[in-house]
């Protein structure tokens, strides 16, 4: 892995820090490209929890605009931007989004398109984009409407105000604020109970709600029978009957 990226594996929780302290964790071109070879060695274990964050007090300022390398071939750069969102958002597994200090632009968008963001009360987030001369990327044009509307979808993005965390979770992005001190702690915890969940169904779960928004209701019955067929003969499922008639937590092993 590159020297700008860490993935450690802590038991059944896979942690990959985006490390560049030095420019508040922007991402180059080929950091990019590493993060999209991370989430996919991810989708290939046997991890049963992901979290993302960055070092050095913050999260994720997006692209590193500081050099102009990539100015004769932004398609390509942009190519590999969406495959890595996609490869993020097609996790089987839960991904906890850590933050702590700034999550701007893309690197905000990076952190919604988890399924948890525990984030520090010291954490802020912008779609900075439009202040850049930018349009939206990194999935935010379809995050921010599921997540806070479209007015305030638009708001967030068109206008590209910093808010606080307080804020953030106030209009549905953040699911905890914590102490600064803290935030290991309730990632920590938040984590270890994903991970004791039952993987297969959880997996599921994240896929139905993602799926939800482009489906009817009678769609989303049909997806919902054909899952739960898929899921109800399994070894967790007979766990968790056995466990709830012995009055016990269940054990689940991912079968």
């Amino acid at each position: 892995m590159a020297e700008s990226l860490s993935t450690v594996r802590t038991g059944p929780v896979t942690t990959i820090t985006i490390d560049r302290p030095h420019r508040m964790n922007a991402i180059t071109p080929e950091l990019w490209a590493d993060l999209l070879a991370a989430f996919r060695q991810v989708a290939d274990s046997d991890t049963r929890v992901l979290v993302l964050t960055g070092a050095g007090g913050n999260f994720c300022t997006g692209a590193d605009l500081s050099g102009d390398e990539d100015a004769g071939r932004p398609l390509t750069f942009m190519r590999t931007v969406e495959e890595t969102c996609l490869a993020l958002h097609r996790l089987d597994v839960p991904v906890i989004a850590r933050v702590d200090g700034y999550a701007v632009g893309a690197g905000m968008n990076l952190a919604l398109a988890c399924d948890f963001v525990v984030a520090s009360d010291r954490a802020r987030f912008s779609q900075i984009f439009a202040r850049r001369g930018l349009t939206i990327d990194a999935g935010g044009s379809w995050l921010l409407p599921r997540l806070v509307g479209l007015h305030r979808a638009k708001e967030l993005a068109m206008l590209g105000d910093m808010i606080g965390a307080d804020t953030a979770r106030e209009y549905g992005l953040v699911h905890s604020v914590v102490p600064a001190a803290d935030l290991d702690a309730a990632v920590a915890a938040l984590a270890e109970r994903l991970a004791a969940g039952p993987p297969a169904a959880l997996g599921l779960i994240k896929r139905l709600l993602n799926r939800s928004f482009e489906s009817d209701f009678a769609g989303a019955l049909a997806n919902e029978t054909v899952a739960q067929s898929l899921i109800i003969g399994s070894d967790d499922a007979r766990e968790a009957l056995d466990a709830f008639r012995e009055k016990r937590e269940p054990r689940f092993t991912g079968r």
